[in-house]
This record gives C-alpha cells, structure tokens and sequence, in this order.
C-alpha cells in the first residue's frame, strides 16, 4: 500500500513579529468571548477595498487560521484571494501605529494609504 504524504500549503498572509506581538497585544486586552482577530477586507475608501483587523467571537467556516504564539489570526474566506502572498507588519513611530500590508495583488492605492484595488 502506498502512503500519500500532504504537503502544509503556507498561510496566505505572513505575519511579522512586530505583526505577533501586536495580535498577542490585542487578544490580552480583548473583550469578554474574543477568540483571536479577523484580517478582512472590506469593500471602502477611495480605492475599493480596505484592510480592516477586528474581534471575532467565532470562526467563521471559510476563514483562514493561523496559530500566533499569542493567539488565533483569521483571514475572511473571501478576502484571502486579495491577499495571498501579503505580509502584515506591525509599525510605530512617534506619529503614528498601525498595521501595514506589503500586498502583491494590490496594482494600486489612495494617497492616505488606507484602501487599494486589486
């Protein structure tokens, strides 16, 4: 009998470890019945579609999961096409903090950076 062996496919999205920290961050401060935060991207701003980071309460059935050290990161089933192949990072400055998405399906973005088209 031959034994087929799968292979793990990779997440869509890598996260960094600034990335970690802050989901680590979020799900210690996170309210009453949280499982872990949900990547998604919603149709918005001046571009098309936004990337938004929330809550969850529940895993939804086509959600992506990746396990952080620090707890569950999803992805929105029907947002991981607009993302596979992205990295999240977490940055700080003295101005301003927030995720940033180095994203290869986005062909273009609003001038605040706050929504891209694919």
């Amino acid at each position: 009998m031959t034994e087929t062996k799968t292979r793990a496919r990779p997440a869509a999205v890598a996260l960094t470890a600034n990335a970690e920290a802050r989901i680590t961050q979020l799900m210690s401060a996170a309210p009453e019945g949280s499982i872990g935060v949900r990547l998604s991207t919603p149709r918005r701003g001046c571009s098309g579609l936004a990337y938004s980071v929330d809550y969850v309460t529940e895993e939804q059935k086509f959600d992506e999961k990746i396990v952080t050290p620090g707890g569950v990161f999803y992805i929105d089933g029907a947002s991981v096409l607009y993302l596979i192949g992205s990295t999240m990072d977490w940055v700080e400055d003295d101005f301003a903090a927030g995720f940033v998405f180095e994203n290869p399906n986005a062909k273009g973005a609003c001038g605040c950076g706050e929504s891209f088209t694919v």
